[in-house]
């Protein structure tokens, strides 16, 4: 069947191209409703960056995106047995396509209808912060300090909210994206060039913060997030790094104080069981779900903006240029699918 994806065919360049694909027998079709935005990752693949893909260090184009979407199920293959045409799904490790077409196993049936299509294609987003909170066994009560506020720093903020953490600290020297924290759940939100930094955030939480949810992928980032710690302190490494200046005085700061460093990336959790601390994609997306239902997550309050898979251009020109674009960005590719339409 003929599909149409946004690629990236160079260097900072967005287009609406047809693919041909047809349909396997471990494999379901989906039909987009609603695509989102990861505006980190995305802007790196679009600017040529390296750093996309812990297995490869090479710049290649074209290239694509859009690993979290919602649509209908229009087709399942001859082995498919658990989803059929009609289900509301979650597509994890898709693309921006009008039509997925992927394994069974990226596919998380929505449990309630009144998650909406927007929520839904934000989820699988929304797993990364979480992935990263519970790898630092996050107890009730603990201070929690979170640097960056971007898409995954306001998604943190919160789920550090619903798990309990006390004081939340949101961290972003962009003062709109401070506001914005303190309306998702932070408690107090700092601005990181103050020259008192440090000495702030060790006064609101009685001598350091317990968890740090690291989200700049900056080598500044992480040391000012060192310079805050409380004794033992753990600090997950969510935000991707890209690039090189880490000037870290790791014994005083890491060694001598007895702090974790854990590198959060999605990628490293179990793909069929989950436990505690390691949740695999489909239990996250379903957690997730299951908070926004619950009224824990906000995920619809966070959406900006919604662009045309033919105004691709225009939003990555954006991405790359607008320090304000976002936190959340999203491709409506049709309105509200029926499964009528299908049969």
């Amino acid at each position: 069947m003929e599909i149409r994806q946004i690629i990236f065919p160079a260097i900072n360049e967005a287009a609406l191209i047809t693919v041909r694909e047809e349909l396997g027998p471990n494999d379901v079709c989906v039909k987009t409703v609603y695509s989102t935005v990861s505006c980190g990752t995305e802007r790196a693949n679009i600017t040529g960056d390296p750093n996309v893909d812990g297995r490869a260090n090479t710049v290649v184009f074209p290239r694509s995106s859009g690993y979290s979407s919602a649509g209908r199920v229009t087709a399942v293959g001859s082995q498919v047995t658990d989803l059929r045409p009609g289900d509301r799904v979650v597509v994890y490790w898709g693309k921006h396509k009008d039509y997925n077409i992927v394994p069974c196993s990226q596919v998380v049936p929505i449990p309630d209808d009144r998650i909406d299509w927007q929520e839904a294609a934000l989820s699988f987003v929304a797993t990364f912060p979480l992935a990263a909170i519970r790898k630092t066994r996050l107890e009730l009560g603990e201070s929690v300090l979170i640097m960056g506020l971007g898409l995954l720093g306001q998604l943190a903020v919160q789920l550090a909210h619903a798990g309990g953490g006390y004081p939340i600290i949101a961290v972003d020297p962009v003062a709109e994206r401070r506001a914005m924290a303190l309306r998702f759940g932070a408690d107090y939100a700092l601005d990181p060039t103050e020259p008192d930094f440090p000495e702030r955030v060790r006064g609101l939480t009685c001598g350091g913060a317990n968890v740090c949810i690291e989200v700049t992928g900056l080598g500044k980032g992480l040391e000012q997030a060192l310079d805050c710690m409380a004794k033992y302190g753990r600090v997950a490494l969510l935000g991707c790094t890209r690039n090189k200046e880490f000037t870290i005085d790791y014994y005083r700061k890491v060694h001598f104080p007895g702090i974790s460093l854990i590198g959060a990336h999605t990628m490293a959790r179990p793909d069929e069981e989950s436990s505690p601390g390691r949740f695999t994609h489909r239990d996250d997306i379903l957690s997730v779900l299951r908070l926004t239902l619950g009224g824990r997550l906000h995920l619809r309050e966070m959406i900006a903006r919604t662009y045309a898979p033919e105004d691709c251009a225009a939003c990555y020109h954006s991405l790359i240029t607008d320090p304000a674009f976002g936190p959340v960005v999203q491709f409506r590719w049709q309105e509200e699918v029926y499964w009528q339409e299908e049969v």
